[in-house]
């Protein structure tokens, strides 16, 4: 399975942007998706989880309200949608799958990686 994430970029605090992340490969081992971030100096961080069918959702504290996580398994595509965004939020986002419907926060769990994608939020 590869993974490629996109749609990082600069914005200023306040606004918006979505991440995609593509599946190709061998996508029907794929079940639950996540996003994590990791600013410099900072350890990876969960962001956000969805299950295969996109019916379950999971969010970081720091993120819950404002970014909305969703899949369109025809399209084999995770998304990102980040709203109200903070200078906190400035990090390397990437895209991760996992075997388990529902992964949760731990990187442990989640089996391939996409490389980040930049997102950089000005005061």
């Amino acid at each position: 399975v590869q993974l490629q994430a996109c749609g990082g970029g600069f914005v200023q605090a306040g606004g918006s942007l979505r991440l995609s992340c593509t599946a190709s490969g061998s996508t029907s081992s794929l079940y639950g998706m996540g996003w994590f971030r990791q600013a410099p100096g900072k350890d990876r961080e969960f962001v956000a989880c969805i299950d295969r069918d996109g019916s379950s959702t999971y969010y970081a504290d720091s993120v819950k309200g404002r970014f909305t996580i969703s899949r369109d398994n025809a399209k084999n595509t995770l998304y990102l949608q980040m709203n109200s965004l903070e200078v906190d939020d400035t990090a390397s986002y990437s895209c991760a799958s996992s075997s388990w419907n529902l992964p949760g926060t731990s990187d442990r769990v989640y089996d391939y990686w996409g490389q980040g994608t930049q997102v950089t939020v000005s005061s």
